[in-house]
């Protein structure tokens, strides 16, 4: 039986005619395992974890997570109901709520809200940030928060897309580290979009490639 959690197959994807910006992707990625895809700007990097995440439909193509379609040139389940965690550069934390609120935004099971957050917080080592809100905090810890918000609903994968890119360097290794320690520890999933080829090697244990919407 697949261990499977993220299967796309045959999966192509234009933004215009006859331009294809992914071209006819096949990627398995099984539970607990940390995958990276490499490639230059523009290469559908991007494109790819907006179709897995239900941002963009395929013009062809499935996409299966735990073996139940998610996508198809036909069909589309709503993002919401896919439950990916995403973590994009820009870290997209809510400005009018403190870090504990954005941690606890989009947390199905209330009544363990707390302990949810608390446990994160914990494990991100900002608990001493819960009140502040994010302009009051520092990048690095900005990425901690988004991070902890996009695993608090327990997510069946989580993608990150090129989520320290700015960072300074000495910054990047240490968040590395405990980041790894995080994945590891929960068996986390992830699918990782980066330019960084010494950061995939850390983080992730299989690096692909993307060039011009295709893996090489």
């Amino acid at each position: 039986m697949s261990n499977s959690i993220l299967k796309v197959s045959n999966l192509s994807h234009s933004y215009e005619m006859n331009d294809l910006s992914i071209k006819n992707l096949n990627l398995e990625i099984d539970a607990g395992e940390r995958v990276s895809i490499q490639g230059p700007s523009g290469c559908g990097k991007s494109t790819l974890l907006r179709l897995i995440a239900g941002l963009e439909e395929p013009s062809e193509g499935q996409i299966f997570i735990n073996g139940d379609e998610v996508s198809s040139k036909t069909y589309s389940l709503p993002p919401e109901k896919r439950h990916i965690g995403l973590v994009v550069q820009d870290k997209a934390l809510f400005p009018h709520l403190s870090v504990y609120e954005n941690i606890c935004f989009g947390i199905r099971k209330e009544s363990h809200q707390d302990q949810i957050a608390y446990d994160l917080m914990n494990l991100m080592k900002i608990n001493e940030l819960k009140d502040k809100f994010p302009h009051q905090i520092s990048g690095g810890e900005k990425q901690r928060v988004a991070l902890a918000r996009s695993l608090a609903p327990d997510p069946n994968f989580l993608m990150m897309d090129e989520p320290f890119s700015a960072l300074d360097s000495e910054l990047k290794h240490s968040i590395y580290n405990d980041f790894l320690e995080i994945f590891s520890s929960r068996k986390t999933t992830l699918l990782l979009v980066t330019h960084d080829s010494v950061e995939a090697s850390i983080m992730t244990q299989r690096q692909l490639i993307m060039e011009k919407g295709e893996f090489k």
